[in-house]
């Protein structure tokens, strides 16, 4: 029978990805970690980790074991809720995976909050343009653009979001004007480099604006962004990033508009997990309670 003690190392190292930061999470020398990690792999007959130059990756015996390893945790933090009657402070990593300019531009201006509330749960906001895979445990939870329609995954729509066709002032007093969409022949354009975009629900420029004249491309939304501001064209921009922007001009707003979806997914072995759920409700409640923000109404 193994210890079940040992548990907490696998835990913290899966979490941290690093000896001497799961030594320091658990107030321990980075020895002992890694002498109980040896000791639990011995007691199961199994490599958990795989050790590397970036740190330590779970191997799929590792993988197998996170679920039931969390669960035991999750019923530990019960126990001592419901026996004691006192509220158990959640504490470990949330890997949260999020399009570039809602992690960047909405989460970690509003991140704060959570941190005081949790202040020993770690948020790792992974911005990418490519789907992470939740039962790699490539990350913890994820924010996409569409619903999944595979996996054993548990997915809410968060939100929806609009973005706008806009242009610096600056651009626009120095280019011929726009009062109808024919007008944007003359105009040049900022947008994604098609043949690296792996969403497709990011494939929407070409459907909006017909025969741009595109001069810059990036998969870097605050790129797009910064180009856009520095005057080199127009391109299509969310709301979230210009409420406050008194630089930037909204263009046709009647005529030209993009509106998605944010969706939240979590596997489901970690939906109950304590520290996840925590990290659900903030994301839940921060983005379903800003309709003026994320649609620029």
């Amino acid at each position: 029978m193994y210890d079940w003690n040992d548990l907490r190392y696998f835990l913290e190292l899966s979490r941290q990805g690093k000896l001497v930061r799961a030594a320091a999470r658990l107030h321990v020398d980075h020895t002992t970690v890694s002498r109980r990690i040896t000791a639990l792999e011995k007691q199961l007959d199994v490599r958990l980790f795989d050790k590397s130059p970036n740190g330590y990756q779970l191997t799929d015996a590792g993988l197998r074991l996170l679920p039931l390893a969390e669960q035991i945790e999750t019923r530990s933090n019960r126990l001592y809720q419901e026996i004691a009657g006192k509220d158990a402070r959640l504490g470990g990593t949330v890997r949260v995976a999020t399009p570039e300019a809602l992690g960047s531009q909405v989460i970690a201006r509003h991140v704060s909050g959570f941190r005081r509330e949790h202040p020993d749960i770690e948020i790792e906001l992974v911005v990418e343009t490519r789907r992470m895979s939740l039962s790699k445990r490539e990350a913890d939870i994820a924010i996409t653009l569409s619903r999944p329609d595979s996996g054993r995954l548990i997915a809410w729509k968060l939100c929806d979001y609009r973005l706008r066709l806009c242009g610096s002032r600056e651009y626009l007093a120095t280019h011929p004007p726009i009062e109808r969409a024919e007008d944007l022949a003359e105009h040049d354009f900022v947008s994604y480099i098609d043949d690296l975009i792996e969403m497709p629900e990011l494939r929407f420029f070409d459907r909006t604006i017909k025969n741009a004249h595109i001069v810059f491309r990036s998969t870097n939304v605050s790129a797009q962004y910064n180009a856009i501001l520095d005057g080199i064209g127009l391109g299509l921009v969310h709301c979230f990033m210009t409420q406050h922007e008194e630089r930037l001009q909204v263009i046709l707003p009647r005529q030209i508009s993009v509106e998605r979806s944010y969706w939240l997914l979590v596997h489901e072995d970690l939906r109950h997990v304590a520290r996840v759920d925590a990290v659900c409700k903030f994301l839940t409640s921060l983005l379903s309670h800003n309709p003026s923000l994320m649609m620029g109404v």
